[in-house]
């Protein structure tokens, strides 16, 4: 009996592992027989009868695998993998078996059909376009190639962006859908000029044609079998849904579904029109003239979606502290509290929670912990002890105990604990400062939320004075609230706000010295100004609380020095010698670290300030020493930042510490000994005496739970975009409904690229710009693929590969390089490059290696061999892009004779900025007009700027005895302009046409702009290779609505044709050009 018991517990838990009902089914495929499906589930690739049942695995490996395609006659199947770190083409017999690799290259390459022959698949990815063709190079878009189903030399199909690209029956034309600009691929419902398109491309004319109209969204469209009719996808009905139509009347056509409230995805066909698709996590079949019906399919799996992984804790440290003692330091490690020992590493996990907690904070006796956790879906106040009284230290304890200091219903977080340990400051609603009482539980308002605007979470400021009486922080005006200022107020709540600085620039972060006597602060007032309008540069300043400390301060060395020794024997004479206690028995130690409260002189409090900084900087923190005679700052003089030093009494300055490092903050230790440095997310330690820097080597591992981490992320950015989103209404999505419909794929998602695309699906639904997510994957020793520095053509056939250009400032545009135009590169290393090759295989991981070519030049039958050093294809891409600059100016120049200017407007920011100075007022200084171009800006913040700069009026001549020497303005363009732009201008490079308009400063010209005019904060989640963005801010015009999701339509349309761009020709130039001449 006992056996039987034992037998049938064991099956039931074997059944465990296999799902009736498993959710998140994606990228579904029928075969052309119409009997069996693909889909991908969990990161692999399935088969299930069309009938439904057990699914059948196709592949199982530790990489991601998705998209599978059907070859014609139903053999085989591709698909796309990364288990060489960037996804690349496979293909595999459909029965099963061995899955060949096809695609050498380290961009993503994604398959889309076969060969009406099934001699090859078509794919897309970005690997080199036409060099004829005058699309700009940008990685989102992405040309169509094809390789044999065998292998070997890749061929460019179309230059333009066809996804989904699938043959007609009769193979003589192609069907798909484009992509014009940036935007996430899961965001719907929106209707704008960015939304994707049906086209067909006719092979044997080389003719495109766009047949959708919508203005939203037209995607995944599949022939019929009668080569006319074509099924897609479209949000024409407010969801998508399949739709009919056909190539002879495009603008007309039949919803074939009604599905709402979720998108269809993934439309494929077989040869008698069966339709399959995924609709809310599940498949789907449409046979012809019948209703939708959903598949019932059991899978089983191995339960790979709940193995814990053990990860080591050594580095991408975030929010430390340092106890008093100095003897150990707090933080936080992938959403997780730790404590080290600074000596020996040895490490101990205070919190084993799934979800996050961030902002440690050691208690002034070293025994507690404070710090926020997001628990039950709010924001709360923490404190951990230590339990045992013979154990005194975290890292080191046994027994931890957690009370909660603050939970309601409201968001508490970043908390301090009062320098007596008696009262902890914390935010609630990210922007109220409050203190709670420990002993009487009793909560109280410091600094009401109307004096600040929280950007992103943790970037309020405020500190607890040394007497535990007073709080600095950082808050802002009513009329401009974003522009900082110093604050001072009592801790008590009852006294009034009071603003040191008053400046009129940006003034952030103010700490008290360690006896409260000054405060220190960071301020742009010093700095120059970038092109962009904004500060780079701070400077650290202090202000003096009383006469007596500043006039102290002001002393020279000699003074200074002869009043020290003054104090120290009047303290001496004073002391009693015979007595080691007072009345209330402390020791004369305790006595002295006793803080009195402060006094302040508020009279004439202002001009008690002082400049600490002799050179303004790029400051990432600051500290001052102990003594407040030293001042300690890390700055980027040379590109990464350094640990300075200002010795405030002898006022010189050096560099302290060489660090070379990024983003990094400091505490100094109470004995004032030895500085903790958080740099690069890793700890290190440096002596105050000599500058020695030692790392903290950490000693710890944690045990990752990462189904519990994702929920913890899905229930975050949920609640983060409802309480951040830059309408409160949320564009009255019903977003509560949305959290239940897609938390249930929760337990069917094992990896972080279905995660994030199923985040990027809900974060959709909210038709907004700047939102989704996205997966930073890591894979450092996945493919690299290096670059020769060539354009290559596409044309040639035979071995070897032909030169059609060589890049300026490439590799081989040396003096010493022979290699020109129509050379072939035979062999690369040594290898021959047959047609049998993807010869970028031959550039794997060979950035800044020597490579050997072997060239021919055909006209001459000369054969020689070069050596090179390839570069990245971030660097090609730069070089991509200065060429396609230089092409659209001479274009210009071209078809105006000279008389007009070329400038584009590569991103809205500073460098972008001194670029169009450069040129405006330079090259172009003697043109009588300007052609600005912003196609393909990606945003940033320089609109107003920008529009200001060509929206100068002439009102001044200079004449100096007689000679014209200039105008005012001369910092200003003063002559016409033109703004190209289009449907690939995303975020500020919509604002800045806008204001370009409303200011009346000239035309517009080319392709409407999305409304996309919000700006974001991207968030890094605890497990940082993933990220969400939540739109926060809207801009809108006055009295006008807010620009989100209200495209700019242009004075002169102009569309550019796929076709002929390729053939060399750009329309929106061509256009922007006669408008100039003629106007």
């Amino acid at each position: 009996m006992k056996k039987i018991i034992l037998f049938v517990a064991l099956l039931s838990t074997l059944m465990s592992f296999s799902q009736s009902n498993p959710l998140w089914l994606r990228y579904s495929a029928i075969s052309p027989d119409g009997n069996t499906i693909l889909f991908n589930y969990q990161g692999d690739i399935y088969k299930v009868a069309v009938s439904g049942g057990q699914a059948v695995p196709m592949t199982i490996s530790e990489s991601h695998e998705y998209n599978p395609v059907w070859s014609h006659d139903g053999k085989h199947i591709a698909f796309a993998s990364d288990r060489y770190g960037n996804f690349d083409v496979f293909v595999m017999s459909s029965t099963g078996g061995e899955a060949k690799r096809l695609t050498f290259h380290s961009a993503n390459e994604v398959p889309s059909d076969f060969s009406r022959d099934n001699n090859s698949i078509i794919f897309s990815g970005v690997r080199q376009d036409l060099h004829t063709n005058v699309q700009f190079p940008s990685g989102v878009m992405a040309e169509l190639y094809s390789v044999p189903i065998t292998g070997g030399r890749i061929q460019l199909k179309l230059t333009s962006p066809a996804h989904n690209a699938t043959y007609s029956p009769d193979g003589k034309k192609l069907i798909f859908h484009d992509r014009k600009g940036y935007e996430n691929d899961w965001r719907k419902h929106h209707t704008s000029a960015v939304t994707r398109d049906i086209w067909t491309y006719d092979i044997n004319n080389d003719s495109y044609t766009q047949l959708s109209q919508f203005n939203g969204e037209d995607r995944n469209p599949v022939f019929d079998s009668n080569n006319n009719d074509f099924y897609y996808l479209s949000e024409e009905s407010g969801s998508f849904n399949i739709h009919k139509s056909s190539i002879t009347t495009p603008n007309k056509n039949q919803a074939l579904t009604s599905f709402s409230k979720h998108p269809v995805r993934f439309l494929t066909r077989s040869e008698n029109n069966t339709l399959c698709f995924s609709f809310n996590g599940e498949i789907y079949t449409l046979f012809p003239g019948e209703s939708p019906k959903k598949i019932e399919i059991a899978i089983n799996y191995d339960g790979r979606n709940s193995l814990n992984k053990i990860v080591p804790v050594i580095k991408d440290f975030s929010g430390v502290d340092l106890s008093s003692n100095g003897k150990e330091v707090a933080y936080i490690f992938r959403g997780e509290i730790f404590v080290s020992n600074i000596e020996n590493g040895t490490t101990k996990r205070i919190t084993n929670t799934p979800y996050q907690e961030r902002s440690v904070n050691f208690s002034p006796d070293g025994k507690s912990l404070l710090y926020a956790a997001e628990v039950n879906n709010s924001w709360g106040i923490f404190e951990t002890s230590i339990v045992r009284k013979d154990e005194p230290y975290f890292y080191a304890a046994t027994l931890l105990k957690e009370r909660v200091i603050v939970q309601t219903e409201k968001e508490e977080f970043q908390p301090a604990y009062s320098p007596d340990g008696k009262e902890v400051a914390y935010l609630e609603d990210r922007t109220t400062i409050k203190v709670i009482n420990l002993a009487s539980k009793i909560s109280r308002t410091v600094v009401p939320a109307k004096h600040n605007y929280s950007y992103a979470d943790g970037d309020m400021w405020y500190q607890w004075s040394p007497d535990s009486k007073w709080l600095l922080f950082k808050f802002g005006q009513q009329e401009d609230i974003m522009q900082g200022e110093v604050g001072l107020t009592e801790s008590s709540g009852k006294g009034e706000i009071r603003n040191l600085t008053q400046s009129g620039y940006g003034d952030y972060s103010p700490k008290w010295s360690s006896d409260g006597k000054m405060m220190t602060w960071v301020s742009t007032q010093q700095s120059g100004r970038m092109e962009n309008g904004f500060p780079n540069q701070v400077d650290v300043f202090a202000m003096f609380f009383s006469k007596k400390a500043f006039d102290k301060f002001n002393l020279s060395k000699s003074d200074f020095d002869l009043l020290t020794e003054m104090e120290k024997k009047k303290k001496e004479g004073k002391t009693d010698d015979k007595s080691k206690k007072d009345k209330k028995g402390e020791t004369s130690e305790e006595k002295n670290t006793v803080i009195k409260d402060l006094i302040f002189d508020w009279q004439h409090m202002k001009k008690r300030k002082k400049r600490l900084t002799t050179h303004t900087s790029r400051i990432s923190d600051w500290l001052l020493s102990k003594e407040s005679d030293k001042l300690y700052y890390l700055s980027r003089f040379e590109g990464k930042n350094d640990l300075w030093v200002s010795d405030l009494r002898k006022k010189e300055n050096k560099l302290f510490t060489k660090l070379g490092v990024g983003n990094a903050g400091m505490i100094l230790s109470k004995d004032g000994k030895f500085i903790i440095l958080l740099a690069d997310g890793k700890l290190k330690k440096i002596s105050v005496s000599d500058g020695k820097v030692k790392s903290i080597k950490t000693k710890g591992e944690m045990i990752l739970k990462q189904s519990d981490e994702r929920n913890y992320i899905f229930n975050h950015s949920w609640r983060q975009l409802r309480d951040k989103f830059y309408v409160e209404d949320l564009q009255g999505v019903d977003w509560n409904f949305y959290y239940n419909e897609y938390n249930k794929f929760l337990p069917h998602i094992n990896n972080n690229y279905d995660f994030t695309e199923m985040l990027s699906e809900m974060l959709g639904e909210m038709n907004a710009s700047h939102t989704g997510s996205g997966y930073r994957v890591k894979s450092p020793n996945g493919d690299r693929t290096a670059s020769l520095g060539l354009l290559y053509d596409y044309v040639y056939s035979g071995n070897g590969i032909k030169v059609a250009h060589v890049l300026l400032g490439g590799p081989l545009d040396k003096a010493a390089s022979k290699v020109r135009i129509g050379h072939i590169i035979e062999k690369i290393d040594g290898q021959t490059i047959t047609e049998d090759l993807d010869f970028y295989q031959l550039l794997n991981r060979k950035q800044g290696n020597n490579v050997l070519l072997s060239m021919l030049d055909p006209s001459k039958n000369i054969r020689w061999e070069e050596v090179v050093k390839p570069i990245s294809l971030g660097e090609e891409n730069q070089l991509l892009y200065t060429r396609w600059v230089e092409t659209r100016r001479s274009e210009v120049e071209r078809l105006s004779g000279g008389k007009l200017g070329y400038v584009h407007v590569r991103g809205m920011n500073d460098p972008s900025m001194r670029v169009v100075i450069e040129e405006a007022l330079g090259k172009h200084l003697s043109s009588d007009a300007l052609v600005v171009d912003t196609r393909f800006n990606g945003g940033g913040n320089l609109h107003d700027v920008l529009a200001d700069f060509l929206n100068g009026k002439k009102y001044m001549e200079i004449i100096p005895h007689g000679q014209y020497v200039g105008h005012q303005p001369s910092s200003l363009w003063v002559k016409p302009s033109i703004v190209i732009m289009g449907e690939s201008n995303y975020s500020d490079a919509h604002l800045f046409p806008v204001a370009y308009k409303i200011k009346g400063v000239g035309n517009t010209l080319g392709m409407p702009v999305p409304g996309t005019g919000t700006f974001v904060w991207w968030e890094t989640q605890i497990d940082p290779t993933i990220y969400f963005g939540i739109p926060m801010g809207g801009w809108r015009p006055l009295g006008q609505p807010f620009l989100e999701n209200n495209q700019l339509e242009p004075d002169i349309k102009v569309q550019n044709k796929p076709g002929i761009m390729a053939s060399g020709r750009d329309q929106q130039i061509e256009e922007a050009v006669k408008s100039l001449l003629e106007n």
